[in-house]
């Protein structure tokens, strides 16, 4: 059964398209249709206006797909070209969505994407007859739909400092003895340390009952405080610094735009994207939150095999990913690594020559010719 190659001839033959455009339409279509697109399909929003029939799934998606390719990325774009594109008739069948259509039709798409992604470039690495074995990876940072001036940092050193308060506050009240000497006090110890504090009485400190009712109320602030380090701690995580108000997922970034500009001062909300290419063709794309590109090599790799089961045989990247553990995960994974390390550049022109030459596996030798050893050190990981 045809799902993509089977609805062109609806088209009225009183708006032909010309000859080289169908041409190209049904090639497109043909690849849609190896790649078995139609498959993932299932489950997707096709109402045309909520009540009225559902249209087919395989034209929406192809029409869609058509669109982003001629850069037609929004809704209205896509929805005016239903009516005034012959290339986009051709392919809905002559079926005019609105754009609210579209909008639910992309937004049930939005989870299958992974899948239906490899799917198509697998199909067109089949049509081209290329191996999918040598990768070129680099990394850009896009900038996200979020407010300016609405990031929020990671609090770690605030919420150290109202971890001392905290302890100085409960060694006054005298319910300081089991705290940790070191370390943030979480505030379900604090909101354990309240009730204890309700338990004493106002002749155990300093001060009387009106300096006990005060330490009350500032520990209950303290505890409130707390909770809010908490929150912004835990949305950051463990592998950033900064989130923003308005798209917690988005991190605080310097673009190059702002190269020339005050690069490390203007901050902008975005994306670090890992986009791997191969003859010519994307492959496989990771998005992060991570700011330096080092960190995510291996996890872009990974998804790639994840997608398609295979790792590289070459990989291909400029000096921003080289650095030890990318090299030894490259030799675990056996894949042939052609990275720079960040001093090949001055080593190359002699700017910063290397002050180390390696004779064998044993030895290495320096500027002045003289000859030196490998030691390994106890507190040291590599030597």
């Amino acid at each position: 059964m045809k799902h993509f190659t089977g609805f062109q001839d609806m088209l009225f033959y009183s708006c032909p398209v010309p000859p080289e455009e169908r041409e190209k339409l049904d090639a497109f279509l043909l690849l849609l249709e190896k790649s078995n697109a139609w498959k993932y399909l299932n489950g997707c929003n096709t109402e045309v206006e909520p009540g009225r029939p559902k249209i087919d799934e395989c034209k929406l998606f192809a029409a869609v797909l058509y669109c982003f390719v001629l850069g037609k990325a929004s809704l209205r774009e896509i929805e005016t070209a239903c009516s005034t594109d012959l290339r986009i008739i051709y392919l809905t069948g002559q079926v005019n969505p609105s754009a609210s259509s579209f909008s639910r039709f992309i937004t049930s798409l939005i989870p299958k994407l992974s899948t239906i992604f490899p799917a198509i470039m697998k199909a067109i690495f089949r049509t081209c007859s290329v191996p999918m074995n040598t990768l070129f990876l680099d990394g850009s940072k896009f900038e996200a739909n979020a407010n300016k001036y609405k990031f929020v940092w990671k609090p770690t050193t605030l919420h150290i400092r109202l971890s001392e308060k905290v302890a100085n506050l409960l060694g006054l009240m005298h319910l300081g003895s089991d705290l940790l000497s070191e370390g943030i006090i979480s505030s379900k110890l604090i909101m354990r340390k309240i009730d204890e504090a309700e338990k004493i009485t106002p002749d155990t400190v300093a001060g009387g009952e009106k300096a006990l009712k005060e330490m009350r109320s500032q520990l209950s602030q303290y505890f409130m405080k707390s909770l809010e380090y908490e929150e912004k701690e835990t949305i950051c995580g463990e592998n950033r610094n900064s989130y923003y108000k308005t798209d917690h997922d988005a991190t605080a970034m310097c673009l190059k735009d702002d190269y020339y500009s005050g690069l490390g001062s203007n901050m902008h909300a975005a994306y670090n994207t890992q986009i791997l290419v191969s003859d010519g063709f994307i492959v496989s794309y990771y998005v992060s939150q991570d700011r330096s590109d080092t960190r995510t090599l291996a996890n872009a790799i990974e998804q790639f095999h994840k997608w398609y089961g295979q790792y590289p045989e070459k990989l291909c990247a400029d000096a921003g990913y080289g650095s030890f553990s990318n090299y030894e995960y490259c030799e675990q994974k056996g894949i042939q690594a052609f990275i720079k390390y960040p001093s090949w550049n001055g080593e190359r022109t002699g700017r910063n020559p290397a002050l180390y030459e390696y004779v064998d596996e044993k030895t290495i030798t320096c500027l002045g010719f003289r000859k030196g050893v490998r030691v390994k050190l106890a507190d040291r990981k590599h030597s």
